[in-house]
């Protein structure tokens, strides 16, 4: 029995061209659903970048008669750090795999790893699923700290839970935000569906002959099919422009055949050399802020968010 088989790196690497790596970076911003409905920053050109986000206002007085004394006022900014974290996997191949002449392996991978990616950074963001310490607080842990969440059913209706004077919408506009996008479950399909009027009418309705577009109060509402949201968080609305982020643009696609993989505990799973594999390995960096800069709607930090959740 022959121990001593190798594959030629050359053979696997030329089918991974550098090219891709930028296009690579926008089909996961795609996948992503949070990356998709915030705002882009500038790519980073290093490990951080500071954002100054003002944190007092200006005040303006009426002058006292012909003589008074005009006042002062100050405005303030304090710094926002977006940290550049890695983003990693590693695609163990055989290569039975490899000698299909019938398969290209980028073709078959790729797609896997965009949707991985994109759930990786899904999860982080809205859950804290994997987050990097020094990351700011996921989306729903920051609405639940800021008291902006409605657990449901808690009014008349589902209708009640997000469009009332206590919704989660409202939650938002007190703030001083305006929600301009929303990520549900697909549970939260059936659920706005059967939302009827007082005379049975269907309030969220559609139109039977064309492809269905989710719109909440006239903003667009998505469903993401990453697995990232969670049944029991159905409805995640905001203003998803105050949340940004930035890349570090520096993606890159390693192939290896004569390396170990290990996992947490040091035990070797894959010895690729003696096992005939190869490996495909995607790096990329990216960092988030979510800056809550002070408003006059609200200027207490502690309850200003500009994310409310609905909780089942």
């Amino acid at each position: 029995m022959p121990f001593n088989n190798d594959i030629v790196r050359g053979d696997v690497a030329g089918l991974i061209p550098m090219e891709y790596s930028n296009e690579f970076i926008g089909q996961v911003a795609e996948e992503s659903a949070v990356l998709k409905m915030s705002r882009r920053l500038r790519n980073m050109s290093r490990y951080q970048k500071t954002m100054p986000v003002i944190s007092a206002l200006a005040t303006a007085y009426f002058v006292s008669g012909e003589t008074g004394l005009k006042q002062t006022t100050e405005v303030n900014w304090e710094d926002k750090i977006i940290t550049a974290e890695e983003l990693a996997v590693i695609v163990p191949v055989a290569e039975s795999t490899l000698d299909d002449a019938s398969i290209n392996l980028w073709d078959e991978i790729r797609p896997e790893l965009v949707t991985a990616l994109g759930k990786a950074i899904d999860e982080a963001m809205l859950h804290g699923t994997n987050k990097p310490a020094t990351w700011p607080d996921d989306i729903v842990s920051g609405a639940v700290a800021a008291g902006n969440t409605v657990a449901y059913p808690t009014g008349a209706d589902l209708y009640d839970d997000i469009m009332s004077e206590n919704g989660i919408l409202t939650q938002v506009e007190q703030d001083g935000y305006a929600v301009s996008g929303h990520l549900a479950h697909l549970s939260m399909k059936g659920l706005l569906r059967g939302v009827r009027d007082a005379q049975g009418g269907l309030i969220f309705s559609q139109n039977m002959q064309a492809a269905n577009q989710y719109y909440l109060d006239g903003t667009p509402l998505e469903f993401p099919t990453n697995g990232s949201m969670l049944s029991t968080r159905p409805l995640i609305s905001g203003d998803w422009s105050q949340l940004v982020y930035s890349m570090r643009q520096d993606m890159t696609f390693t192939v290896a055949d004569q390396a170990v993989i290990q996992d947490s505990g040091g035990n070797i799973v894959y010895n690729l050399f003696q096992q005939d594999m190869v490996a495909l390995r995607v790096v990329m960096r990216l960092g988030f802020q979510l800056p809550n800069p002070i408003n006059r709607e609200n200027t207490n930090s502690a309850t200003r968010y500009p994310f409310s959740v609905l909780t089942a």
